[in-house]
């Protein structure tokens, strides 16, 4: 009897080990590759180019400003970058040629010798005048020329933004604007045309600085240990074997037995294309080495052998630990027992 448990524990492992490496069927039936389906399909020696990309959340863009001046009458603000020029202040005194920032509270730095000057909320204009009147308290009739150098807002604009999960792009004190869906092409001109309420014929240059909304993924079965599952940023041009490569390789746990899932849109089906690994790799054959589009899956399926052994040791180990713990119990039960007995001077003998 007891020689038929291992046995019986043998051929349940078995049964267990024989269903990880099928493919599992799916309410849907998988929709398999024919020879007219893949000779149509994208890949190594003849790659396609994908439609024109459409930002969605999280992708980052990046805006250049061409040409951003404010509607007159512009006001300054806290922020903002002043180009001021002071001339034939004093011959003891030396001009002032410089690019200025409105601190905290609204006013400029002239510097140790001359002061504070408060030019917030006032046009380019009142603010000349307020730095001329400035120099004539000290009885200095200088030149005063002073302009815009860049608004604050400006540094808004410009730079990398992040599209948000509700498909927005902050533009800081110019609101928000949405942008999922559109072409690059249609979100500058929507930018633009938000910018054109706060700015004078506003232009600008967008750019995608991270696709990060189109992916795909390496699954790796796991053998009976656990799926691993990686995310690759979609660059539009890798094929299988560059996947592979940018995860490592196969593990210890895989088989060769790959194929690419690949989502149909307005279907439920699911399109399976069979990846020949040893001929990619050994013989050099580019007809399986597809080109991986957003979306895809590739699987990579578990090694059977250690698949097998990974359940064995799953089904057996719980035996393992009772057999163990029962024998425990019987050695310390002996013991007992024996001491006992020799305490109350009976002698044992050992067959």
């Amino acid at each position: 009897m007891l020689r038929s448990i291992p046995v019986c524990l043998l051929a349940s492992a078995l049964l267990l080990s024989t269903g990880c490496a099928t493919l599992h069927h799916s309410p849907h039936a998988p929709l398999l590759a024919t020879d007219s389906l893949e000779a149509g399909m994208p890949r190594e020696l003849s790659k396609t180019v994908l439609p024109e990309y459409v930002i969605e959340p999280p992708d980052i863009l990046t805006i250049e400003a061409l040409q951003l001046l404010p509607k007159p009458p512009y006001r300054l603000r806290t922020g903002d970058q002043v180009f001021l020029e002071v001339t034939d202040i004093d011959p003891e005194y030396p001009p002032i040629r410089d690019v200025l920032v409105l601190q905290l509270g609204g006013s400029i730095d002239l510097g140790p010798r001359y002061g504070m000057v408060t030019v917030a909320n006032l046009t380019i204009e009142e603010a000349e005048q307020a730095i001329r009147e400035f120099f004539l308290r000290e009885n200095w009739r200088a030149s005063v020329t002073i302009s815009l150098f860049q608004m604050a807002g400006m540094q808004q604009i410009a730079g990398q933004h992040l599209v948000g999960p509700d498909g927005m792009v902050n533009l800081g004190i110019y609101g928000t604007v949405s942008v999922v869906g559109l072409t690059v092409s249609q979100a500058r001109e929507r930018i633009e045309s938000q910018l054109a309420e706060f700015l004078e014929d506003p232009e600008i240059a967008l750019d995608i600085f991270a696709f990060n909304s189109k992916v795909y993924y390496v699954v790796t079965e796991g053998a009976g240990m656990g799926d691993n599952v990686i995310r690759m940023p979609f660059m539009g041009h890798e094929t299988v074997l560059d996947a592979m490569s940018n995860v490592g390789g196969m593990s210890a746990l895989s088989s060769k037995h790959i194929w690419i899932a690949r989502p149909t849109p307005y279907s439920d089906e699911i399109q399976i294309l069979p990846v020949d690994w040893v001929a990619i790799t050994k013989q050099g054959s580019t007809m399986t080495n597809y080109q991986v589009l957003p979306g895809d899956r590739i699987f990579i399926a578990e090694n059977g052998w250690v698949a097998l052994d990974t359940n064995m040791g799953k089904l057996l180990s719980p035996v393992e630990r009772m057999m163990g713990f029962s024998m425990l119990t019987l050695g310390t039960l002996r013991n007992f027992s024996g001491s006992v007995l020799s305490g109350r001077g009976v002698t044992t003998s050992r067959l």
